[in-house]
């Protein structure tokens, strides 16, 4: 379905003919170099496809690459684009190990799955389905058997003699899916499928299509800028920054051991508190001094200081709210002024200034929680929060990259 790839790439700024030629390099490198995706003498040597994997070779920066996640969606274009569209004389592109350079786009086995639908008005949902299989000669008994079984999975068996019109946002969204799943592709390409529907379809159409994964054994690459997609259908995870590869690594390791301050803070809501402290080793011990207060870096994050043998420094320190909890005055506590507090339902996000001047966050589950304890908390009140040594993340000031992970 070239016309509407096409349009949907031109949306992005990037224009591809419906049958590209050579020359199409200069001009997508110029459009990537002018859109700040690559760098001026970078140069596009591989990308291929394999077990569950997308390699991008473009440069010592671009590495491993699954499913994509950052706030500019800076590689999606790279890589539906190379892998779905473009013919050039510098990019070699092997999809499960076959060399698909010089194959036509449209017979490449790859299915794209577009932000606006791409789906066509005038035809049915029958008819959207069909046209690629009828495009790629498809047998019409054999047409008739994929689009019966793509519809009972997607659950639009009884939508197909409708009109797209008809059709709820999340219905089109799953017309689309099963158009792509009718061709049984090796590659799965998503560029941000949900992002035009509600929340609640949202929710609902994230839980469908991890169902559908468990039901197709095949590759996504999915490009989101919404982190709780990323880190719901993702095996392994790309975050970007500025076009570059921040880490890589499964939604576990993304958010537990975060190789900089840039992805401590983007994986995560509320986001990661992080505050300027030092880091003191003494007896063979760490402590870190935050805010008035002396906690020890103990557990799992201690153990590797001391096998890294790291002196005392200055640190950022990161703590995730969920792992702040409020607590009696102390040594370890440290007092602070609430200044808002957002009832979440199950759970309070409590937004807080220290003496000093910094801001954190800490989410209080309400289970448990008192009506007496509740009321207390308000605007102005007067609380101390602690966290315990192992939950604690430290980076570089300089450098932002973390002491044991980065």
């Amino acid at each position: 379905d070239l016309n509407a790839q096409g349009t949907a790439l031109e949306s992005y700024g990037i224009k591809v003919q419906s049958e590209p030629q050579t020359s199409d390099q200069e001009y997508i490198v110029r459009e990537l170099v002018q859109k700040k995706v690559l760098s001026p003498d970078t140069k596009v040597n591989q990308v291929s496809v394999h077990d569950s994997v997308c390699y991008l070779d473009l440069s010592e920066e671009f590495t491993n690459a699954v499913g994509t996640i950052s706030p500019e969606l800076a590689l999606y274009a790279v890589v539906n684009s190379v892998i779905a569209q473009t013919d050039v004389d510098t990019v070699q592109i092997l999809i499960d190990g076959k060399d698909m350079t010089d194959v036509a786009p449209g017979q490449r086995d790859v299915a794209m799955v577009f932000q606006n639908y791409a789906i066509y008005p005038t035809m049915s949902v029958y008819g959207n389905i069909e046209f690629g299989l009828k495009n790629n000669k498809v047998p019409k008994e054999e047409r008739k058997k994929r689009i019966r079984e793509v519809a009972e999975k997607v659950g639009l068996t009884d939508y197909l003699d409708r009109s797209p019109s008809t059709l709820s946002g999340g219905q089109r969204q799953r017309v689309a899916l099963a158009r792509a799943m009718s061709k049984n592709p090796k590659v799965f390409l998503m560029d941000e499928p949900l992002s035009n529907l509600d929340a609640k379809l949202r929710n609902q159409m994230r839980a469908e299509i991890i169902l559908l994964r468990e039901k197709i054994n095949t590759t996504f690459i999915y490009v989101t800028h919404d982190q709780t997609e990323a880190m719901t259908l993702g095996d392994r995870i790309v975050i970007m920054k500025d076009g570059f590869i921040q880490q890589v690594g499964t939604p576990t390791e993304v958010f537990e051991h975060p190789v900089n301050l840039f992805v401590a803070g983007f994986i995560g809501a509320p986001q990661m508190n992080t505050f300027r402290t030092e880091l003191v080793r003494e007896n063979g011990k760490y402590y870190v001094t935050p805010l008035g207060s002396r906690i020890e870096v103990d557990g799992e994050t201690g153990e590797n200081l001391a096998a890294k043998a790291v002196d005392s420094r200055s640190v950022v320190l990161g703590v995730r709210p969920e792992h702040i909890t409020l607590s009696q005055p102390g040594p370890h506590a440290i007092p602070c002024t609430i200044i808002v507090n957002e009832m979440m339902g199950s759970e309070l996000h409590i937004h807080a200034e220290t003496e000093d001047g910094a801001q954190l966050v800490v989410r209080v589950p309400t289970l448990g929680l008192r009506r007496q304890e509740r009321a207390e908390l308000v605007n102005g009140a007067k609380i101390h929060v602690s966290f315990p040594g192992e939950v604690m993340h430290l980076f570089d000031p300089e450098t932002e990259r973390n002491l044991i992970y980065g």
